[in-house]
């Protein structure tokens, strides 16, 4: 048998009583108690206590479990015993330690620190028992969303980071020199490349990283994070509103299924997570300008003196966090806000047939002030719409020309969207703020370590 095959981890333990183990991690705490010393180790999988008996193991073994320190190497070895009063409901009896290496002075202690404080030293945050539970969640949903497409017949197909034109926009581009071939740009999207994978293989989906040069500062705002974006051909709003909804059920329930210690180690509310279950709420966006205006959820408005009144919220108006989280108070469950004004999204999105002033586009917002999580359309199949589209928009023709081909060699409807893993990471874990839920955050005023 492999070394790999015989490595045990904590969260295997409770299925080990009786057994005699090496386990390989971090000593997270220790405490001294006259002849007894308790050590708990954590080693990715999990915290569990390990107890050093001097009578049991002699003097000089003793010494060596009273030697270590926060964030020591060890492997430890012991018995594992039944304990009613652990978390996890065992512990380990030591019978030999082996010291990879002795911590000295590790910076993050008991005590509190700043916040500014903790994201400098990140990459030692990532040990501590939220961190770690916030991570393993990010692993769940990352797991859940993969083995949700790969089940239900959709194909992974990669988009390029690097992109020659702009999908969302220009002002929010990363700009880089490429080559002799001028200046290439870090993808705000992988969908424009989805979109010429799904007329090859049906249904796909494109997951990575992407960026935005956006100077936000709030809660949901990164400059680089992760979506997973679907395409599917011969798809129209309603089919993409459906998938959504079945998407995001199927990841919370997931969660709630494979991470209720991480969860409870949260402090999460597990009840409202109980309740994402299909169908999900949908509104139109005229109904829901209409419910903010009846509701009196008033608009600022800046004057020309500077000063500002309060108006109501007119047509046509992007909606902003204070709109969202209005609109989601009445609800216990994500909402879906359909059929948005063509001003306000994006050029590739189609016109409603029966209403032109309004894209088939469609925005999931999650309870609990977590805001959108999904954005999505149906998406212009006709040449020369999209062609005045972007024209209308400035954009450069000649770098959408291989867009346009999909609309000149077997155009079909379809429709994609895509979904923000780190605010649905935020969502369902409960943490406070973005930074919290990527390993290492990128913002305006941070790109270290």
């Amino acid at each position: 048998m492999s070394r790999y095959h015989s490595y045990k981890t904590i969260e295997q333990l409770p299925d080990l009583i009786g057994q005699e183990v090496t386990l390989n991690g971090w000593v997270s705490d220790k405490t001294d108690k006259g002849k007894l010393c308790f050590i708990k180790l954590r080693d990715g999988s999990g915290i569990v206590q390990c107890v050093a008996f001097r009578p049991s193991i002699g003097d000089e073994l003793f010494e060596k479990a009273h030697s270590l320190t926060q964030e020591s190497s060890v492997s430890i070895t012991g018995t594992v015993r039944s304990e009613s009063r652990a978390p996890s409901g065992v512990e380990l009896d030591i019978t030999n330690i082996n010291i990879w290496q002795i911590s000295k002075d590790y910076p993050i202690s008991p005590k509190e620190h700043g916040t500014e404080f903790l994201m400098e030293h990140r990459h030692l945050w990532l040990r501590s028992t939220r961190q770690h539970a916030i991570m393993r969640i990010r692993s769940s949903v990352v797991k859940a969303i993969r083995d949700f497409f790969d089940g239900n017949g959709f194909r992974l197909m990669d988009s390029p980071i690097l992109t020659p034109s702009a999908c969302e926009g220009t002002s929010t581009l990363f700009e880089t020199e490429y080559f002799d071939l001028g200046t290439a740009y870090l993808s705000q999207s992988g969908q424009l490349y989805a979109e010429a994978s799904a007329m090859a293989l049906g249904k796909v989906y494109t997951f990575g990283p992407t960026f935005r040069a956006e100077k936000s500062k709030t809660r949901r705002h990164l400059t680089e994070f992760w979506m997973v974006e679907p395409e599917m051909a011969y798809f129209d709003l309603n089919d993409d509103m459906d998938v959504a909804e079945d998407l995001v059920e199927y990841i919370v329930q997931y969660v709630l299924k494979t991470c209720p210690k991480e969860l409870a180690a949260m402090g999460r509310d597990i009840s409202k997570l109980e309740a994402v279950r299909r169908p999900f709420y949908r509104m139109s966006y005229t109904e829901a300008v209409d419910w903010l205006n009846k509701n009196n959820v008033r608009l600022n408005k800046k004057q020309a003196d500077g000063s500002e009144i309060q108006i109501d919220f007119p047509w046509g108006d992007d909606f902003g966090a204070p709109q969202e989280e209005a609109i989601m108070q009445q609800f216990d469950k994500p909402c879906i806000i359909h059929r948005y004004p063509t001003e306000v999204k994006a050029f590739y999105m189609k016109r409603d047939p029966d209403n032109q002033k309004v894209a088939l586009a469609m925005d999931m917002l999650a309870p609990e002030g977590a805001g959108e999580i999904i954005g999505g359309s149906q998406r212009e199949d006709n040449y020369e719409e999209l062609l005045a589209r972007i024209q209308h928009e400035n954009l450069p023709v000649d770098a959408f020309q291989w867009f346009l081909d999909l609309r000149k060699y077997g155009s079909v409807p379809h429709s994609g969207f895509g979904l923000g893993v780190e605010r649905t990471v935020k969502w369902i874990s409960g943490a406070e703020h973005i930074r919290e839920v990527i390993p290492f955050p990128r913002m305006i005023y941070r790109i270290v370590p």
